[in-house]
This record gives structure tokens, C-alpha cells and sequence, in this order.
């Protein structure tokens, strides 16, 4: 793949993406302020010494960006992660396996897709103790979900096909069957929906902070940096327009680089290696 056929709005993700990584990477080293720190008054305006202006404890801005870009692509991508991993394996084992087997998983998945995903979040997250490894397994299994529909589905229309057979005359087991012929032939579509499912994940995340049940205070995230500022916008402060316009750039980016991704890997095509 050459670098000059990949159009300019993939070029425009890439590089929001690539800038945003690289803020999550080396917040401590770009950040003026310290994640924390009260630096000025409340809700001081842009320019001077403080870049973005502060929040409404007094804290800079730019620098709670910063460090919010660190815990909200850490918790996404986590999640996403994760989800993909329990999906994937339980829908192609489901594929591979059939009957009773793939009748269960489909049936309690469908169950689960039935409940309002951001309900039963929002339940199992005020019940649950207030830490980020619970908040990360709550998003992955929620969103494991969607990733064992599709799944499912890529997974069924490889397993049909003459090679999977081939590998199953052979006597080559359930384990083989997945991971050296149908996962590398369904990678492409797979990559594409991972990409959505990250961009979901930071909004999802950002909703469930500024509900009060995500990132807890006094760490930085995104959603919970407009939640803290809303009350500003009554007066004419941008202060949460700013973290609200970090989510919506991140989740533009990331599906304008899948919208490349599935451009370019429109068909699902047959035979080792060929996806």
C-alpha cells in the first residue's frame, strides 16, 4: 500500500489519532500543570498564562485535557480490547462448533442485547465498588455483545468454506480451526468493527462519567471534565465545550480511519490469507 493512496480524510484521522496517543503517552512531560493542581481562579478565560483558560475549581484547562486523554484512551482501548477478546472467541467457537453449543451462546447473547446497555450499566456500576478494573469489565462485557453478533456472523461465512473443510478432514481440532483459518481470513472486517467499537467505547465511557459512574474525581477523563464545567455554559463559559469537542474530534478521527479501512477491504474473499 502506497502512502499517496490513502485519501486526505484518512490522513485527517490518522493524525488526530496519532496526536492523541501521543498526549495519552506523554501527558506528565507536555501537561504546564499538574493533573490536579489549582493553579488560578474559577473559570478564568483563554490566553495569559493559561492556554485553554481553567475549570471550575481553578485548575488549567489544557492540562486537564491532557491528562484526560490519558485515562479515557487507556480505559477505551482497554475495554475494546477486552470485549473484542471474549466476543471473538466465544462467537467462533460458536461458528465452528454448532448445534446445542452455538444455540446457548446465541440465545444468552441475545438476552443480553435486549437490556438497555447504558441501564444496565448504570445499575451494575452503582452497585459495584467504585474502581476502574470493574468499570473496564462492565464496558467489555456489555460491548462483547456486539462483537460476538459480528463475529458470529464473519465467522459463519468462512466456516463453510472448502479449506475449513479440508482442515476439519485432516482432524485438525476446534482450537486450529480458529485460529489459522478463520481468523486470519476474517481480520479485515474485524479490524474495521474494532475501530467503531473504540470510537463507541469513549463515547460510552464519556456518557457514563458525566452521569457520575465512570472516571472518579480527581482523575481526568474527558466526560467527566464537561460534567464539572456544564454549569459554565449558563454564563458564557466554554469550559465544557472544550472536553466535549476533544470526545467528538477522537471519535470522528477513528471513524474516518475506518471508513478507509472498510473502503479498502469491502469483500470478504476465500482462501488463506486472501482476506
Amino acid at each position: 500500500m502506497r502512502l499517496s493512496s490513502i485519501p486526505i480524510s484518512a490522513w485527517v484521522g490518522i493524525i488526530g489519532i496519532v496526536l492523541a496517543v501521543f498526549c495519552a503517552i506523554f501527558a506528565p512531560l507536555i501537561a504546564p500543570y499538574g493533573e490536579s493542581q489549582i493553579v488560578g481562579s474559577v473559570w478564568q478565560p483563554m490566553g495569559g498564562d493559561y492556554l485553554l483558560g481553567t475549570d471550575n475549581l481553578g485548575r488549567d484547562l489544557f492540562s486537564r485535557l491532557i491528562f484526560g486523554a490519558r485515562t479515557t484512551i487507556f480505559v477505551a482501548l482497554a475495554a475494546t480490547v477486552l470485549s473484542f477478546s471474549i466476543g471473538m472467541l466465544l462467537s467462533f467457537i460458536a461458528a465452528v462448533t454448532g448445534g446445542l453449543v452455538d444455540q446457548t451462546f446465541s440465545r444468552f447473547n441475545d438476552l443480553m442485547m435486549a437490556i438497555p446497555t447504558l441501564i444496565f450499566a448504570l445499575v451494575v456500576l452503582a452497585v459495584l465498588p467504585q474502581q476502574l478494573w470493574i468499570l473496564i469489565l462492565v464496558m467489555a462485557v456489555l460491548d462483547s455483545t456486539r462483537v460476538y453478533r459480528i463475529g458470529r456472523a464473519v465467522a459463519l461465512d468462512v466456516a463453510v468454506m472448502e479449506f475449513v473443510e479440508a482442515a476439519r478432514l485432516r482432524g485438525e481440532g476446534t482450537g486450529w480451526i480458529i485460529f489459522r483459518e478463520i481468523l486470519p481470513n476474517t481480520l479485515s472486517p474485524l479490524l474495521a468493527e474494532f475501530g467503531l467499537r473504540f470510537a463507541f467505547s469513549i463515547l460510552f465511557l464519556s456518557t457514563l462519567s458525566f452521569l457520575g459512574l465512570g472516571i472518579q474525581p480527581p482523575a481526568a477523563d474527558w466526560g467527566g471534565m464537561v460534567k464539572d464545567n456544564k454549569d459554565g455554559i449558563i454564563f458564557g463559559i466554554s469550559a465544557a465545550l472544550i472536553p466535549g469537542g476533544a470526545i467528538a474530534g477522537l471519535a470522528i478521527c477513528v471513524n474516518l480511519v475506518v471508513d478507509w479501512l472498510m473502503k479498502r477491504t469491502s469483500s470478504l474473499k476465500g482462501g488463506r490469507g486472501d482476506a
